[in-house]
């Protein structure tokens, strides 16, 4: 079971890794005007939404594989990743589905439209901050070894991030230069994931059972 569990947590926390990277470079592109409405906003939700399943679920595979002793910490880093990922499927799938293809036949922003603190900007803002302390949690779920040292500290570091979301998402005034506070998610939230699948591949070659 234990190895099971480890190689499901590779691969999901790789998964999770590779849409996060993704997110990374359209959101840079997004910024530099290379792409444009509609394709900006569809690739970044899809990137977005690809992240939250297999984030909640490496993180699943991180509790049936920490140590009983630190099993209080791992399931409250699983509740957070599950908030994480019900707020973010939430808001990106109503976006894809809903809200950019009504846009084609009418202009007028509505009550689902993503604007500088309407609903789902708020909902948005929640998942991101609930992702952090997921990560906060799992940081301190994992073992202090030198082996475990950058997945500790890529955890700890996405969990810094919160503060930094909570300005760039809930500043009264809201502009580019205040959203890009929030900015070191795009390094700490692919960096957490790939040091976590480098972990379980790592724990399943060394043989654990």
């Amino acid at each position: 079971m234990q190895k099971k569990a480890l190689y499901f947590g590779f691969l999901t926390a790789l998964t999770a890794f590779i849409a996060a990277s993704g997110y990374g470079v359209v959101q840079l592109l997004q910024l530099f005007h290379v792409t444009t409405y509609p394709l900006d906003e569809i690739l970044i939700y899809a990137f977005s939404l690809l992240i939250s399943l297999p984030f909640l679920l490496s993180i699943l595979a991180l509790h049936y594989t920490t140590p009983q002793e630190k099993r209080l910490w791992s399931h409250a880093a699983v509740l957070m990743a599950l908030m994480y990922t019900t707020y973010v499927i939430l808001m990106y799938s109503v976006q894809l589905a809903t809200v950019i293809p009504d846009s084609f036949h009418n202009k007028m922003p509505t009550i689902l439209t993503v604007t500088p603190h309407s609903f789902f900007w708020t909902l948005d803002a929640l998942g991101y901050i609930c992702m952090g302390i997921s990560t906060l949690f799992a940081y301190f779920a994992l073992e202090k070894s030198r082996a475990n040292r950058w997945l500790r500290t890529f955890m700890l570091a996405n969990a810094l991030t919160v503060p930094l979301i909570s300005v760039a998402y809930f500043y009264p005034n809201y502009s580019i230069i205040v959203l890009l506070i929030g900015s070191p998610w795009i390094i700490t939230a692919p960096g957490s994931m790939l040091s976590l699948a480098f972990y379980f591949r790592k724990r399943k070659l060394m043989g654990s059972n």
